[in-house]
């Protein structure tokens, strides 16, 4: 059992995930980033992520595809290789010097023709339980492979986002499949992590339908739910982050 009230590493936080056989089936491939590692993902899945182990704001995240040639795309720019050890060697000169994964590459749903993912917040309650107080959905911008606020990313409600895919009844029952998945995630965290107050889970949804747990935050930042028009929401996880002990005003000497 660990005391720790946060985890940063991407790597620790996955294999978190896979010693839960009902959230195993969510979470996409993942290894260690090395030259073997990056081939086998790339004959397996034709696209991936490859991302820094212990990063925030989807910096230093990178898009890899195997087609006709291969190719990588980093923030707005993107090159083409020929052959394996041409991407390989440009790669490791354009990621950062740091550990970095290889994960399965999810075909994301997109909305005006830009991919985007969905925020679920799940917080201890005031009474010390566990509830989904919060969900959003994330939009990347045109140019850019990932959805995250802090790089360029726009939220917009999720009801709005998933309109052209699911309609009425079937969407909000949707929405709640979400909400519990973020809810199983963080009864599962509690027993390994058994301090932790809140956690925002970054979802996926493929073309199919299917979920997919990108990534698990520990330290996830309340103020993106201020975005949304109607802030009923956003009043609400910023009350439960600060029952939590969160973003409590400073006291004065």
């Amino acid at each position: 059992m660990n005391r720790a009230r946060t985890v940063g590493s991407k790597w620790v936080k996955t294999k978190v995930l896979l010693l839960n056989k009902e959230l195993r089936k969510f979470v996409p491939e993942t290894r260690i980033y090395s030259q073997k590692n990056l081939l086998d993902m790339l004959n397996k899945h034709k696209m991936v992520y490859v991302k820094p182990i212990n990063g925030t704001f989807g910096q230093g995240v990178i898009r890899v595809e195997k087609n006709e040639t291969y190719r990588f795309q980093s923030g707005k720019a993107a090159k083409s290789f020929r052959t394996f050890l041409g991407l390989f060697g440009a790669l490791n000169k354009a990621k950062l010097s740091r550990s970095y994964l290889v994960q399965q590459g999810i075909h994301l749903l997109t909305h005006q023709k830009r991919i985007f993912d969905t925020r679920i917040m799940v917080q201890k309650s005031p009474k010390k339980t566990w509830e989904a107080t919060g969900y959003i959905g994330r939009v990347a911008h045109p140019q850019k492979i990932v959805t995250n606020f802090h790089n360029s990313g726009k939220p917009l409600p999720l009801e709005l986002l998933l309109a052209p895919y699911l309609k009425n009844q079937k969407k909000d029952d949707y929405i709640k499949s979400l909400r519990h998945l973020g809810y199983q995630i963080a009864t599962h965290y509690q027993k390994v992590y058994p301090r932790f107050n809140e956690i925002g889970v970054d979802i996926g949804i493929d073309k199919n339908l299917k979920p997919w747990v990108i990534e698990v935050n520990t330290a996830p930042d309340p103020f993106i739910f201020n975005q949304l028009k109607d802030k009923k929401m956003f009043f609400k996880v910023l009350r439960y982050s600060r029952a939590n002990g969160r973003f409590l005003p400073k006291k004065r000497k």
